[in-house]
């Protein structure tokens, strides 16, 4: 038995030639590959090779929540040169290529995150065995920092899983639980934690003395069965041949640019990168792998993207408070409102939080339709293979209904979900200090209402809290909290830890009419109307924000949240901020002709039309306006001018101390409204422009279109002094 202990890489060779290889990167919670590691590695390789004993390896972690979760990715940000990370890749590539030439065979046993560099280092050994963990997830996500996979995982995974599959990983940068990357092939077998050294060890002892498989050699791999299965057929016919592979290559590169309106250039990269692999060969494939990856390691796109990253990693770490205060355990949690909004905090809260969940309505007829929402979205989980029918039946299971106050008495958290009604919500917070015990926290998910006002009358006004959720709860990524100046620390720290519990990142904000993803949201939408009012086309303004990066165009968005709600928030901003939050008169019309978007069909576009895709115009909306849709304006001009609006109030909301710092004004915006990622967030957006340039600017739009422009003052301030937001 021999052993390294000093290195990140522990070698022991069992008295059956089998060597474990532990992997432990000491005194860090993950395993992360570093560039410093190449001399622990070429160590490792070189004891492996002196001893003669070792007839096959098995890679594991000495982690208990990961096998390796990727590459560190701070390395990659202090990278200035691209010719640093092609290097970079470079040595990546080399180190993965004596793995794989290694004369034995090479076992990866995966239990937790094997991500990113970690996929790369599993899939240049001859075979992966993985548990069927929650936790354990495989996928190459690097596309979501602006990169590619520069550790040959362009190269391996189409030889693994296929081009048109691997092209959908790396694009999307997805990742796997442990029954989809069996069913791909990415993994060759599936067991339960307790099995899996046992099973890496069966396994190697099987493959001991037999050729090894190496994944830079394999070829497409179609069984006897695929002549009875059309997917595979076309499989078949497709990756076997240039001319089929050049479709898959065509039709991902078409669905991509239309889907980031080449805003990203990492994507059409990893294209190219596959490419040219599967055209060329595997060391080709590798050349332009490292070389792509050096070009978009330094690209200012990916500068972005890395620090959404960072961000949201400090931010798992923020309390929300500045004290040290214990939190208070959650483990029942009760929602008021069956609605779409109060089904969404049931699911998340039940599924991603664990919690048992008692949703509270009127009528039994809301509860049904709460309780149907939930099993859907669990429904469709089991469909796309992310869990077991089992395991959604039991998550479900902690969701029930009542149409009184049964089981309140054992409440920890209440969510209120009702209609934005301020004596309804007051209403709410009595019934709740009679019903629940006098520690129990109650949330509301108001979107514009005050806190304080909620809070008025009530025997605890320091339990009372808000959170925002954003429709639909279960996709959207960001929790707002809003304390009042009563919110207690133990209150809001408590809310944090429970929104990050349900899967959501967390900002804390504090009380004030539109909070901070409304109040930077309204001038937005506001400036949209205004250009529509200007003559500029609808599905022309939309079309301007959404080559520019938002998820949707507003006057889309002001459908699908409803014209309804936007009108009831509209006064309650106007009365607190004035002449630059006044909505063009065109709602008001809107208002009275009832459309209220997507809800009662009628709004902005036309929803009577069937089919999929994009919906027309509804071109009466001209007439009803009594505007001719004319103006020829440039893209340009339509995307200032909404954007402007939104970056130049996030100033006014840091100025008003509504947001604790820019950190959270950038996530708030990305995460809550889809301010386009690869600008960074409105504080990033104007360090990158430089604050005076944005001043200029928005003095222009102020000369021409009004006093709604006027630059913020801490805007101004930074301009004059040549100071930026961020250090």
């Amino acid at each position: 038995m021999s052993s390294k202990k000093e290195s990140v890489f522990s070698l022991e060779v069992s008295e059956s030639g089998i060597g474990w290889v532990t992997i432990d990167v000491k005194g860090e919670s993950q395993n992360t590959l570093k560039a410093e590691l190449v001399d622990d590695i070429n160590a490792l390789f070189d004891e492996i090779k002196a001893n003669k004993d070792v007839k096959a390896l098995v890679l594991i972690s000495g982690k208990e929540t990961n096998f390796v979760a990727g590459a560190d990715i701070s390395q990659l940000e202090k990278i200035t040169k691209a010719e640093e990370a092609v290097e970079l890749a470079k040595k990546g590539h080399v180190i993965f290529g004596q793995l794989e030439d290694l004369n034995m065979p090479v076992i990866a046993a995966i239990h937790g995150a094997c991500l990113g560099g970690g996929l790369e280092l599993a899939m240049a050994c001859s075979h992966r065995i993985c548990t069927d963990a929650k936790i354990t997830r495989l996928g190459l996500p690097e596309v979501q920092l602006g990169v590619l996979p520069g550790g040959g995982g362009t190269q391996r995974l189409p030889r693994l899983v296929g081009i048109a599959t691997s092209l959908d990983m790396m694009l999307t940068g997805k990742q796997l639980v442990a029954k989809q990357a069996k069913k791909i092939g990415l993994v060759d077998e599936v067991v339960p934690l307790a099995n899996l050294r046992k099973a890496a060890d069966k396994l190697a002892h099987k493959l001991i003395g037999k050729r090894k498989r190496k994944v830079r050699d394999l070829k497409p791999d179609f069984s006897a069965k695929s002549l009875f299965d059309m997917s595979q057929l076309q499989k078949l016919a497709l990756e076997t041949s240039s001319y089929g592979r050049n479709i898959i290559f065509d039709k991902a590169l078409q669905t991509v640019t239309k889907k980031t309106r080449g805003n990203y250039p990492s994507p059409p990269k990893i294209i190219e990168c596959v490419k040219v692999g599967m055209e060329q060969g595997f060391n080709a494939g590798l050349e332009t792998e490292a070389k792509l990856f050096g070009e978009l390691v330094v690209s200012k796109e990916s500068q972005q993207l890395m620090n959404i990253f960072f961000a949201t990693t400090q931010m798992k770490k923020d309390t929300g408070v500045d004290s040290e205060v214990e939190t208070k355990a959650i483990d029942k949690v009760a929602i008021l409102g069956g609605g779409l909004m109060g089904a969404g905090i049931a699911y998340v809260t039940a599924n991603k939080a664990g919690k048992k969940v008692r949703i509270k309505d009127i009528s039994e007829n809301g509860i049904n339709n709460a309780l149907k929402y939930c099993w859907e979205i669990f429904r469709k989980q089991v469909k796309r293979r992310r869990m077991s029918l089992n395991e959604a039946s039991k998550r479900f299971a902690g969701i029930s209904g009542t149409t009184q106050y049964q089981g309140f008495k054992r409440t920890d958290l209440v969510i209120e979900a009702v209609f934005e009604d301020l004596s309804l919500k007051q209403q709410m917070v009595k019934d709740i200090e009679e019903n629940c015990p006098e520690d129990v926290i109650f949330a509301t998910n108001t979107s514009s209402i005050p806190i304080t006002d909620i809070a008025k009358g009530a025997k605890r006004p320091e339990r009372i809290v808000g959170l925002h959720y954003f429709s639909p709860v279960e996709k959207m990524p960001l929790l707002e909290i809003i304390k009042s100046d009563k919110t207690s620390d133990e209150v809001i720290a408590t809310s944090v830890e429970f929104g990050k519990q349900q899967g959501k990142t967390v900002i804390v904000v504090d009380d004030g009419a539109g909070f901070y993803v409304n109040r930077i949201l309204a001038p937005y939408m506001n400036e949209a109307g205004q250009l529509l009012v200007d003559g500029v086309a609808v599905d022309k303004i939309d079309k301007a924000l959404v080559d520019a990066g938002f998820p949707v165009g507003p006057m889309t968005l002001l459908d699908e949240v409803g014209i309804d709600v936007a009108t009831k928030v509209s006064p309650i901003l106007e009365a607190a901020f004035g002449e630059r939050m006044t909505p063009p008169a065109m709602f008001d019309k809107l208002a009275k002709d009832d459309r209220k978007g997507r809800k009662n069909k009628k709004g902005f576009y036309r929803y009577d039309v069937k089919g999929k895709g994009k919906k027309p115009v509804d071109e009466s909306i001209y007439s009803l306006l009594g505007i001719q849709p004319s103006n020829q304006m440039a893209a340009d001009q339509i995307v200032e001018r909404c954007l402007l609006m939104m970056v130049n109030e996030a100033v006014k909301c840091l100025e008003d101390k509504i947001i604790r710092n820019v950190r959270d004004g950038d996530i708030g915006a990305i995460f809550g409204i889809g301010f386009p990622p690869f600008l960074g967030g409105p504080f990033r957006y104007i360090d990158a422009m430089g604050a005076q340039t944005v001043v200029d600017k928005l003095k222009g739009f102020q000369d021409a279109h009004g006093n709604r422009f006027e630059p913020a003052k801490l805007l101004v301030e930074k301009a004059a002094a040549g100071e930026s937001f961020y250090d």
